[in-house]
């Protein structure tokens, strides 16, 4: 039996345990969860008769579709297990480990609920019009990704390729993007699903909503402004997503609460009035090629994930486990809390120094890793881990 030991300062303490899948050499995925530096198998912690057995299963879906007392009532089992001795087989070191993408992605939707992301790009890309849309204030905007291209963290990124047109080209051209962008998010899972017809109330997003992860929703400028009128982006976005590995489950992120700072004037339509707001106090740190160039506050979204889930079900669309569905860049009022490059640099017009040099876009090679953490119910903080990609010419 071993006795797991979690490190004063440690972020991954029992006022977090996050979920993942993990394999070791010679053994298929599971479900673990991670306590300090440990990770616990719980197919070999807790066995696999009747709901356990879907903690030997190869995603996370099983076990999220059991439903939130289930998920209480496993949460209450991993904290009393960290207390005590743990079977000696059901325990492994982080660095002793590969994990994998934790949930099979049943569809994938992405929203634009930073104010502040909204405004900046309707001032690059519309410089001559109003910032925002008329109907950006009324409900949560978004678009509809591919969630056959989300990938776990550490997966390299192609760049892709596609048509471009610049103002002054008489005619598009084709070929790999000179413009690849990054953007921080924040992104939700659907542990319980809905059936069609039937929209999940604002209120009742805990009781849907399994946890959260690390989103960089890749993004290519060149090819997104020349394709996103009038139907939105395509090709620029679903070439590829990343997600972290590690989900925080819903439960860990009640100390993280906060009420929306919008959302006054207009007061929003009746279905998406929320009675206990689901703002979140996350910090999240963007770092290219080892500097930190970004320090995005989620705490000053528009719109809440609670709001984003009653607005993608309302006209009746079906919800399924697994779905996944990701707040958009998130961007502060300062130059430095910017959750894209393209806002950073403002279009590429003002460069900032990465390792010395003078960047504005990605080029092959580059490094991407976002970091996130938010207020624990122990008074510390708790880490969402962390989300890495690098920029590849081809496979």
């Amino acid at each position: 039996m071993t006795a797991i030991d979690i490190p004063d300062d440690s972020q991954f303490g029992t006022d977090n345990l996050p979920y993942g899948v993990f394999s070791t050499p010679g053994t298929p995925p599971r479900v673990g969860v991670r306590i300090g530096d440990t990770v616990v198998d719980l197919a070999a912690a807790f066995g696999t008769d009747g709901p356990d057995a879907a903690f030997a299963a190869p995603a996370l879906n099983p076990f999220m579709a059991q439903g939130r007392a289930r998920w209480v009532a496993v949460r209450e089992r991993i904290t009393a297990l960290a207390a005590g001795d743990v079977p000696d087989i059901a325990v492994h070191a982080v660095g002793d480990i590969v994990l994998h993408l934790p949930f099979e992605v049943a569809d994938y939707v992405d929203f634009y609920a930073s104010e502040q992301h909204a405004a900046n790009l309707g001032r690059l890309f519309r410089p001559d019009s109003e910032p925002l849309m008329p109907n950006w204030k009324h409900m949560p905007v978004g678009y509809h990704g591919r969630a056959g291209t989300v990938v776990v963290s550490g997966t390299d990124i192609i760049r892709p390729s596609g048509q471009r047109k610049d103002p002054s080209d008489t005619a598009p051209t084709f070929g790999p993007s000179d413009r690849l962008d990054m953007e921080a998010e924040l992104g939700f899972i659907v542990g319980v699903g809905t059936r069609l017809g039937a929209p999940i109330p604002v209120d009742a997003f805990a009781e849907h909503v399994f946890g959260a992860v690390l989103v960089n929703d890749w993004s290519a400028r060149d090819l997104q402004a020349w394709e996103y009128m009038p139907l939105g982006p395509h090709l620029g976005k679903s070439f590829a997503t990343s997600a972290s590995p590690w989900v925080v489950p819903l439960l860990a992120l009640e100390a993280a609460r906060i009420a929306l700072p919008g959302q006054n004037d207009p007061q929003p339509l009746p279905y998406l009035r929320e009675s206990a707001p689901w703002g979140l106090d996350v910090d999240l740190a963007v770092e290219w090629n080892g500097d930190v160039v970004s320090r995005p506050p989620y705490r000053e979204m528009y719109w809440s994930p609670a709001q984003m889930l009653a607005h993608m079900t309302v006209n009746g669309a079906s919800a399924r486990t697994g779905d996944l569905f990701a707040s958009g860049t998130i961007s502060g009022a300062a130059t430095n809390q910017r959750g894209s490059f393209i806002e950073l640099t403002w279009g590429g017009r003002e460069p900032i120094t990465v390792k010395g040099e003078q960047r504005t876009f990605l080029l092959n090679g580059d490094d991407v890793v976002l970091t996130g953490t938010a207020p624990g119910a122990a008074d510390g903080r708790i880490s969402f881990g962390e989300v890495r990609g690098r920029i590849v010419a081809e496979p």
